[in-house]
This record gives C-alpha cells, structure tokens and sequence, in this order.
C-alpha cells in the first residue's frame, strides 16, 4: 500500500477493540454501519440450522476485514463470532467513504479482499461436496498454514490455532467424534499434529496431496500480478 493510503485509513480508524473468546461480533440480518479489520486473534462467519447446529462458513485470520461486504449491502446473511481473545479496528462507513473516494488504488484494494473471500468460499464449496472426512481436515489445515504464514504467523508448519474440535467439525461438516478419529489417523501418518491450541505440519507434500490443496485461490504466491493490477487503478 502507498503510506498515504496507509496513513489516511490509520487517520480515520474510529475504534480499536479488545474483544473476548466466543463473542458474537455481528448477527445476520441486523444494520451493519461500520466495517472491521482483524488484528490478533480468529473470527468465525457461521450460520445456524432450524435445529440450532453451527456451520462455520469462513474463518478469518490477522489481516483479514471480516465485514466489508456489509459496506455497500448494509448487512450481513451470517454471523460473525470470536474464537479466541481477538483484538480489532473499525471503520464508520461514512469515513471509509470519505476516504475511499479521491483514492482509486485503495478502492481496488478493498475490492480485491472480497473477491478472495469469495474464492475461498469456493475452495469450502469444494472441499466440503467433494473431499472425505480426512481430506475436509487436511485441506483446512493446509489453508489456515498459507494464510498465517503469508502475515508471519505460521513458521516451519507450526502455528497457533484456537479452535477447539467441534470447531474444526462445524468447518468441516463433521461429528466431533468423526474429527478425533481423523486427527487421530493423520497424527498416527505422520502428517501433522494438533494439541492444545497448536497445530504442528509434520509431512506438508502428503497432507497436501490428502487435502487436494493447491494454493493458488489464495493469490498470495504472485504478488507480482497484484500489484499489476491495483497499479492499473491508479
């Protein structure tokens, strides 16, 4: 980013919140009026059944605006929830408009975070219609691996992670005990490890090849084209 588009979204920040373990943020339906950037922690996006059950729909790492779809729509489809402690900036949407409007190049920016969010939706679609249960695992926890690693939380395949397994199960479209049994089996391969809130990549090439996971939706391993882009905007 350009330090003056640094400088101008520091300048209008309206809040920076402390938020605890298991708070919802957002609920679906309601008047969103200002957008939210992750800073430390995990967020969850879910959405609820007639019975009650979670489904988790996304998972939000340091980096990430969990909310910017509501700018221009105004509110929300899902909810939006903490894991773990998380601690976060907002925006009132009056000011991103204020700012956002002399600046073309930020505007894209923000615009090309939505459009990975929708890849990545894509990628769950696929993982969740097509993958078995240890492939549904495997693939996550070679997602949330290049997304740490790419804001320098995740180093030689270990990385925090406060999920708890009806967690991993609520992202996956498993059983709690289904997700012990394929934790379990990848731990006993050899391909990873997850305890006490770390996860520890023991064989990333297998867990990959398990997880049919290829990286590219992420965006993150062609920067060069990026910023092709957003200069184009400029």
């Amino acid at each position: 980013m350009d330090p003056d588009d640094i400088a101008a979204l520091e300048r209008s920040v309206s809040a920076i919140r402390d938020l605890p373990t298991r708070r919802t943020l957002i609920r679906a339906g309601e008047p969103v009026v200002e957008s939210t950037l992750l800073l430390e922690g995990i967020l969850c996006r879910y959405m609820d059944d007639r019975a009650g059950h979670r489904q988790l729909v996304a998972i939000h790492v340091p980096g990430d605006f969990v909310d910017l779809h509501g700018f221009p729509m105004g509110r929300l489809d899902h909810d939006i929830a903490t894991i773990g402690p998380v601690k976060v900036a907002v925006w009132k949407h009056g000011a991103l408009e204020d700012i956002l409007a002399p600046r073309p190049k930020l505007q894209r920016m923000l615009w090309f975070s939505t459009l990975l969010d929708a890849a990545m939706h894509r990628e769950w679609i696929f993982r969740l219609g097509r993958l078995g249960a240890d492939g549904r695992v495997a693939h996550l926890i070679c997602e949330l691996e290049e997304r740490l690693a790419m804001v320098g939380l995740s180093r030689g395949g270990t990385y925090g992670l406060p999920l708890i397994q009806a967690d991993l199960a609520e992202a996956c479209g498993l059983t709690n005990v289904h997700v012990n049994r394929v934790l379990r089996a990848l731990r006993e391969q050899e391909l990873m490890t997850f305890r006490d809130g770390r996860v520890t990549i023991l064989n990333r090439p297998q867990l990959r090849v398990l997880g049919e996971f290829e990286p590219g939706y992420l965006y993150g391993n062609h920067p060069e084209k990026v910023a092709e882009a957003l200069a184009g905007a400029a």
